[in-house]
């Protein structure tokens, strides 16, 4: 019995690693963010194994018959839509599970976002805090007003609807002129990363709205 959390390219399908596609040729199944995403990765590197939905509205329901198929001597494989599971994708409540329980556990190397957008950014990567989603409500104040005085530098995944917003409140707890980093459509066609300051940034992005997912690298308090 093993669980093995697989990344999955993030855009370009060609990122899929080897071992990646032979781990998912060889288990019993294969638990999907969305199966119907996961269908077209399958079928391009000709993958036949059985999927089944696992994602954050059925992960707490169906947890407990998992754990009981991995205990039954299943090779069962997770992957999300894009990235690494459990990197602000559905995964560690049933990692969790699979160590309480004494469950074999391995996760592949792969993709992720926020390392090419750090690396992009131009902005000090040897010491760096990630954030992924900042809250919607409560507690995104006090999260902003810490990350602000935050000495390392400071990632964020933002989704394309919501990053004028978080760019204006950027601007409000770190200050206008804060350094920042924007990178999306990371590995597609249409890859984009702009450097400036927040309000610079802002200003573009005001005016020419983004799409695709979106990695938002801040400098830290220390750069200020």
């Amino acid at each position: 019995m093993k669980l093995v959390i697989v990344p999955t390219p993030i855009g370009n399908l060609e990122d899929m690693t080897m071992r990646g596609i032979s781990t998912l040729k060889s288990v019993d199944l294969i638990l999907a963010e969305d199966t119907r995403t996961s269908a077209k990765l399958l079928k391009y590197f000709d993958i036949s194994t059985p999927m089944k939905s696992y994602h954050m509205h059925n992960e707490h329901k169906i947890l407990k018959g998992i754990i009981e198929k991995l205990k039954s001597g299943l090779q069962i494989a997770l992957i999300s839509d894009a990235g690494t599971p459990a990197i602000s994708d559905p995964g560690f409540l049933l990692v969790r599970a699979c160590v309480a329980e004494g469950i074999a556990l391995e996760c592949l190397p792969g993709a992720t976002a926020f390392v090419p957008a750090l690396v992009n950014s131009g902005l000090p990567n040897d010491r760096f805090v990630f954030e992924g989603f900042l809250p919607l409500k409560k507690g995104r104040q006090t999260r902003l007003k810490l990350l602000a005085n935050e000495p390392r530098t400071t990632v964020l995944y933002v989704s394309p609807h919501k990053l004028q917003k978080t760019l204006q409140d950027i601007a409000l707890y770190f200050g206008p002129e804060r350094r920042i980093s924007i990178s999306r459509e990371l590995s597609k066609v249409y890859e984009e990363t702009r450097r400036g300051s927040v309000q610079s940034i802002l200003e573009h992005y005001t005016k020419h709205p983004a799409k695709g997912e979106i990695v938002v690298v801040i400098s830290a308090a220390s750069e200020a």
